[in-house]
């Protein structure tokens, strides 16, 4: 695993952003897929609204896998934000999604 950079304005040093897991994704193409309507095009964003860090994802891949996963610290860069977040409160409200479109980090953990 590589780190870009760890003295970003974070917690921890690592840029903070959204990681949801491929399921949660997948999930939410198929709810919206059965209430869209036919030549109809949005974009919704999915997300916590909240970041993670970079080492938040690590330990917690350490911790599910049981194995040490070597990580290496890189310089930053160019054009990383410190931090990047999505909220789905869009594709929530107005997507006819409900609340299961909020992807979470439950698939991990």
């Amino acid at each position: 695993m590589q780190i870009y950079g760890a003295d970003y304005p974070t917690a921890d040093g690592p840029v903070s952003g959204i990681y949801i897991h491929v399921t949660d994704l997948a999930d939410a193409h198929l709810l919206r897929c059965g209430t869209r309507s036919p030549a109809e095009h949005r974009i919704y964003n999915l997300g916590s609204g909240t970041g993670i860090l970079v080492k938040q994802v690590i330990d917690t891949c350490r911790a599910t896998t049981g194995h040490e996963i070597p990580a290496i610290v890189r310089r930053r860069r160019a054009g990383d934000p410190a931090v990047l977040v999505a909220s789905s409160e869009l594709a929530a409200g107005g997507a006819g999604m409900g609340a299961e479109a909020g992807p979470t980090w439950h698939h991990c953990g």
